[in-house]
């Protein structure tokens, strides 16, 4: 049988590609153009992603549904185990620039519901299309079945729909859905973000109720664009891990500071609740090598059972990782920078599993 080493050398040789990873009790058969590799113990795992940016179904700068069909062809292809696919329900508030995304207007009143309707409607009519299994227990991700299908979480960016009312916590509950970002560049009623002044000195009363509800439900709790205070807030209300799904360490002084880094204090608070940051191969970072150090800068900061991938794939900025056939090289980078193999495996899924497993109902 072939070694770890050998064994992931081989398969970045060919053209289909899988990706390395790990989850004790699970077992994948993957088949490759080429050649037939079985990994075993395996399983990985996406924090945040638009896969074909599907949230724009419906809008004039929709790609079409072929976009989509690629990206999650390519999940596949790589065997990724699987993913939160997230609706952007402030998309249609928020408008793009070259220095940066930012409110334009407010939401009229029930129109954040209705976007979210919509996007949720639209999602599930793509899922009958493409190869993916929509899933909502992590029984479903690890109860050992061999896919050839990624198992599809949703999950919400931004709670702007929710518009006062805790029982839509338990809507978008029995509509599938199990996580909520409480904030996206919109700034609603739920706390502050990191891209525009502070209004609630971080988390807002109905933003805590809200958190306090979402652990009551089974829901993961996003805290990916939220200022820092309004994590701190999060982090003394939650009695459950959290997710902060895809962020990066701020760079060295002389760097253009990116307004969606974080700190190193910033960091630690999430893994202070036994919590995960997914990585986030974004353009600032310069390089996939600089990324690949940049997970490690992570790892450094909160330790090894605190990091993910998040790759926001389809909606990233400029993004140094833009396929997901390029996750075997983010594995064995890895690997080259000398992490163990259980350290990987943590990495690309493991740490993922843990949160979830303490977190969803």
């Amino acid at each position: 049988m072939l070694n770890r080493k050998k064994f992931l050398q081989n398969i970045i040789s060919v053209a289909a590609g899988s990706v390395l990873l790990g989850f004790k009790g699970f077992e994948k058969i993957v088949q490759p153009a080429a050649s037939n590799f079985v990994i075993q113990n395996s399983i990985s795992f996406d924090l945040h992603c638009h896969p074909g940016r599907f949230q724009a179904k419906g809008m004039d700068d929709y790609p079409g549904d072929e976009s989509v069909i690629k990206t999650v062809n390519e999940m596949n292809q790589v065997y990724l185990s699987g993913a939160f696919f997230s609706l952007v329900v402030d998309r249609i508030v928020t408008n793009r620039s070259p220095n940066g995304t930012r409110s334009g207007r407010a939401f009229n009143p029930g129109e954040a519901w209705m976007e979210y309707k919509r996007q949720l409607g639209n999602l599930k009519e793509l899922f009958k299309l493409i190869n993916v299994r929509h899933v909502t227990q992590l029984s479903d991700l690890t109860n050992g079945q061999k896919s050839d299908k990624i198992a599809a979480f949703i999950a919400c960016e931004g709670g702007d729909f929710l518009e006062g009312k805790l029982t839509r916590i338990e809507q978008i509950y029995q509509d599938g859905v199990r996580s909520l970002q409480l904030i996206h560049y919109n700034l609603n009623e739920l706390g502050d973000l990191q891209t525009e002044d502070p209004v609630h000195n971080g988390l807002s009363k109905f933003g805590k109720e809200v958190v306090r509800k979402l652990n009551r439900q089974g829901m993961v709790i996003d805290v990916a664009h939220a200022s820092y205070k309004t994590v701190q807030d999060v982090v003394d209300i939650t009695s459950a891990p959290i997710f902060l799904s895809h962020s990066i360490l701020k760079m060295d002084p002389n760097r253009p500071i990116a307004v969606r880094a974080i700190t190193e204090d910033h960091a630690k608070v999430v893994a202070q609740t036994g919590g995960v940051i997914g990585a986030w191969p974004s353009g600032f970072n310069k390089s996939f090598d600089e990324y690949v150090d940049n997970t490690l800068r992570l790892v450094d900061v909160v330790g090894i059972d605190h990091v993910a991938l998040g790759s926001d794939m389809d909606a990233n900025y400029k993004p140094v990782l833009d396929s997901y056939l390029q996750l075997p090289q983010w594995i064995e980078a890895l690997r080259a920078k000398g992490l163990s193999e259980d350290e990987v495996q943590k990495l690309a899924g493991g740490n993922a599993v843990r949160v979830l497993s303490e977190v969803l109902n």
